[in-house]
């Protein structure tokens, strides 16, 4: 199918894209990389007046360390993430995590913020950007505001982004002890969305957890953050009955559906099974790093 007609701008400038979207926000959609929207557009499940290609703006590809956390500007990239010497030191589960992401060709184009802003519950970086505890950080004529991405996703395909609001970048709080990751997906086949997938990163004082985020994609209206079982797993050392309770916490809280890829038992199942080895690839990836 064809797109609807619709107008297209192509801002030099924020504050010029900002300017657009304060007079027709409601009617405009925002687009960075594009391999989120463009299919939309194409099957018509959105039908926006105008589209606001932001990907000219200089100054929003960046990925560096700031105060603690990571910023990763609102077009970098798939690719750069991949690439990042960066990221591969500081948040080495992203940079695993990535290479899951569709195909080549999406990398390429598609971008990290964009594919958090789409909140497909089957996206990839929704769950992982919950278990790092990122906030994404939007901007608007009014002013800057950052939204915990606990409590983004209000829904499939739906956030509390406004629709005169741009999110120009994500940050995340950086370790500060031993910290390990992994990210777990089942697929059908190379480059296929999830049929569930979990995405866990520890920190770690002395042997016991002192931080733990878990997030879960495809199993529920919207990325979940399996928040039961990552209290489950702070203060403990990270021992077979430890992991086996976090493991059955997350899996009751995934919300999963029976559909072609199989039943929701048999989903929560594979929620419970990653969850258990993703702590111990994470745990093994912590004791590594030097104290």
């Amino acid at each position: 199918m064809f797109p609807a007609a619709f107008d297209y701008q192509s801002p030099a400038t924020l504050d010029e894209a900002l300017g657009l979207l304060a007079e027709r926000g409601d009617d405009a959609k925002v687009m960075a990389g594009g391999q989120s929207l463009i299919p939309l557009l194409k099957l018509r499940f959105a039908q926006p007046q105008l589209i606001v290609d932001i990907g000219r703006i200089p100054g929003m590809t960046e990925i560096k360390r700031d105060d603690g956390h990571v910023k990763i500007g609102a077009l970098a990239r798939h690719v750069d993430i991949e690439r990042s010497k960066e990221l591969a030191k500081l948040l080495p589960v992203m940079v695993e995590a990535v290479r899951w992401i569709s195909d080549p060709l999406v990398r390429n184009r598609g971008t990290l913020v964009g594919s958090v802003c789409h909140a497909d519950p089957s996206g990839d970086w929704g769950s992982i950007m919950l278990a790092l505890d990122a906030e994404l950080v939007a901007r608007s004529a009014k002013g800057e505001r950052v939204i915990p991405i606990d409590g983004f996703f209000e829904g499939p395909f739906t956030t509390t982004l406004r629709s005169d609001e741009i999110a120009t970048e994500i940050r995340i709080p950086l370790p500060t002890g031993r910290a390990g990751g992994s990210y777990h997906k089942l697929e059908r086949r190379v480059g296929d969305f999830a049929t569930v997938a979990v995405s866990l990163q520890i920190e770690l004082d002395g042997n016991k957890v002192k931080k733990a985020g878990i997030g879960l994609t495809s199993v529920g209206a919207t990325n979940i953050k399996a928040k039961k079982a990552e209290q489950a797993l702070v203060g403990h050392e990270l021992k077979d009955d430890v992991i086996a309770e976090s493991a059955k916490l997350a899996a009751e809280a995934a919300e999963p559906k029976d559909d072609i890829r199989g039943t929701a038992a048999y989903k929560k199942d594979v929620v419970r099974v990653f969850v258990q080895r993703g702590l111990k690839a994470a745990l093994g990836r912590a004791q590594e790093v030097k104290a």
